[in-house]
């Protein structure tokens, strides 16, 4: 069995010097999955966003149903109704979508924090 040339200060030094490392790099990773969160959270609002518009329009259609009904006895306004109801279940469905990509859940750094608890099993000697 071949000895280890350094001497016990090298090997702390060392030591010391792979868990600033080790430190270094997990915080990067930590600042790469929250830049992804992130990420994800801005395409939820987009599609929030998105939503709000097809509701808004929804309203829009609606109102000239209303329009329609008043003016011209129902015809009109049964087909401006159901394009009305359509455009805002379409908004919803978008709505429902961002908000729910936008929980918690979907935000933890769930790599990091894995990649966290196998350092600190390694540290360990597990």
């Amino acid at each position: 069995m071949r000895q280890d040339p350094r001497s016990l200060p090298e090997l702390v030094s060392q030591l010391t010097t792979d868990l600033a490392t080790l430190v270094r790099k997990e915080s990067e990773l930590v600042r790469t999955e929250m830049t992804e969160k992130l990420h994800v959270a801005g395409k939820a609002a987009g599609e929030i966003l998105a939503g709000g518009i097809f509701v808004l329009a929804a309203l829009g259609v609606l109102l000239a149903a209303v329009v329609a009904g008043l003016s011209e006895y129902m015809h009109p306004a049964f087909a401006a109704l159901i394009v009305g109801v359509v455009v805002a279940v379409i908004g919803i469905v978008l709505i429902r979508a961002g908000l729910k990509m936008m929980t918690p859940e979907h935000l933890k750094p769930n790599r990091s924090t894995r990649q966290l608890q196998k350092d600190a099993q390694l540290v360990k000697g597990k």
